[in-house]
């Protein structure tokens, strides 16, 4: 039986080596690339979203878990491709037109990849367009746009009717987060979803998949 606790560890403390190390034990133990994926990768960055959303871990440390999580996924991903394993769903993210703020976009996408979900990131300041044009060539299942500021809020909004207007609305399911949007807003625009949060961003796309 193979234990995925010092896995887990290397994960939370954000030791990249120490992940990679784990990861080639676990599989000359004749692990499976997605149990090393769902117990070892995800379990560990599980344990610091709930950390982080908790005030006791904090965005530095996050992000060295995440690229600690990436050393790890690098080793297993082309195994899982060549087992024909699929991802539990897939998403497009960006930061909305007229705004540069990335760290909390980039959190979620982490944390979305650590649970097994494929990650389109298309950057800062991305116009409506470029996210019509991504839900085209990608497919996703859902699309994550942030703002985090008041004054590009309303290009969610913008987003979501160009959408409508390219007959793409009903093909993929959108939801919305960063410090000025809540709940409300998000379903003023016409949002399936609003995660205040990396943590809730997870459990968010969930949902929706489940829906």
């Amino acid at each position: 039986m193979v234990s995925y606790d010092a896995l887990n560890e290397g994960v939370i403390k954000g030791d990249g080596s120490a992940v990679e190390a784990e990861v080639n034990r676990a599989l000359n133990e004749g692990a499976e690339a997605r149990d090393i994926l769902a117990k070892g990768l995800i379990g560990g960055m599980s344990v610091v979203g709930e950390r982080f959303g908790a005030g006791d871990m904090f965005l530095p440390e996050v992000l060295m878990s995440a690229h600690a999580m990436h050393q790890g996924l690098d080793i297993v991903k082309p195994l899982l491709t060549e087992s024909g394993e699929k991802a539990l769903g897939s998403v497009v993210i960006g930061t909305v037109e007229g705004d540069i703020h990335d760290i909390g976009k980039r959190i979620v996408g982490f944390m979305l990849e650590g649970n097994g979900y494929e990650v389109t990131d298309l950057g800062t300041d991305v116009k409506a367009d470029a996210f019509a044009q991504a839900i085209e060539e990608h497919k996703p299942d859902i699309l994550g746009m942030s703002a985090m500021l008041t004054t590009t809020m309303p290009n969610m909004g913008k987003t979501i009717d160009l959408l409508k207007e390219k007959g793409l609305r009903k093909e993929v399911k959108v939801m919305v987060g960063g410090a000025p949007i809540n709940e409300q807003y998000a379903r003023s625009i016409g949002a399936d979803g609003y995660a205040p949060e990396a943590g809730s961003a997870v459990e968010l796309v969930k949902k929706l998949l489940a829906e």
